[in-house]
């Protein structure tokens, strides 16, 4: 087995205990390690939360910026050093609410990098108050009388976006994960990875089990083409009594750092500056 020990912190870890968190770390540091990366390799971004909070427990690079931003810096560091394997990576409110807009365009730009978006179908740092992905009818913080509106399914999302790399995982399925993450980060383009876990402390509908007993592996499943486009979207929205993990979709497109000449063959944090040039642009300015 590759070592995960490399990628070890030493920090302290302020989840709570039977948290989906844990699960998620494990995966990723074993996801990384099968890879062979080295921490000076990789860099984790994320934005606030507790899924956030992740990159805090790792040993690799690591960018903690604003509520629902990851993306944003995730691009600009992929387009200033495309060698970087690049990792954004949050939660279910932190992505797709305050990150919502964020997460089309990257799907749309296509750069070399990875989304992990933990979801819990609940905002946990901020005590529990329904998330875009909250169940309707569900009875939050902010909920009282049950959530008024329908979940968003960000899957169904990024494949009507032709993400090339479309997936849902699961906590209780440990090693079927880890190759998720695995591939995602091996994939060329942008990689989106739904994982789903229980938050022990709000929300005690979506438990361990609830999701256990409703998992199945559709890439097992007879005559599933995860490149068939409107197969992979009738997958993305079935949700309830039965529950899709597995790449849902997958397709081949150009990524951005291919197409654009300014970062093409060296990165920018590798190019010579035009010292003359830089003057005159600030001189506009003045």
């Amino acid at each position: 087995m590759a070592d995960t020990d490399v990628f070890k912190s030493d920090d302290p870890i302020a989840w709570c205990p039977g948290c989906g968190n844990f699960g998620i770390l494990s995966a990723l540091k074993r996801a990384l390690a099968l890879s062979g990366l080295k921490p000076e390799q990789v860099l984790v971004v994320s934005g606030i939360g507790q899924a956030a909070k992740l990159p805090h427990y790792l040993r690799c690079n690591m960018f903690n910026g604003l509520h629902g931003r990851a993306l944003p810096v995730a691009t600009g560091a992929k387009i200033a050093n495309h060698g970087l394997v690049v990792i954004a990576d949050g939660g279910d409110g932190d992505g797709f609410a305050e990150g919502g807009n964020h997460f089309i365009h990257a799907m749309r730009r296509n750069l070399d990098m990875t989304y992990l978006v933990h979801n819990n179908q609940i905002y946990a740092l901020t005590k529990g108050q329904a998330s875009p992905t909250t169940d309707a009818d569900m009875v939050t913080g902010t909920t009282p009388e049950g959530n008024s509106m329908e979940p968003e399914r960000p899957l169904a999302l990024a494949v009507a976006g032709d993400c090339g790399f479309a997936a849902r995982g699961f906590v209780g399925e440990m090693d079927h994960l880890v190759g998720l993450i695995h591939q995602a980060i091996e994939h060329e383009g942008f990689s989106f990875l739904e994982i789903l876990q229980p938050c022990v402390s709000f929300n005690r509908v979506n438990t361990f089990q609830w999701y256990a007993s409703r998992v199945y592996k559709i890439n097992e499943e007879p005559g599933y083409d995860p490149e068939n486009r409107m197969m992979a979207f009738k997958g993305a929205q079935e949700w309830g009594e039965r529950i899709p993990i597995g790449i849902l979709y997958q397709s081949k497109r150009a990524t951005l750092d291919e197409k654009q000449p300014a970062i093409q063959g060296t990165a920018l944090v590798k190019q010579k500056v035009d010292q003359g040039a830089m003057e005159k642009m600030l001189g506009l300015f003045r």
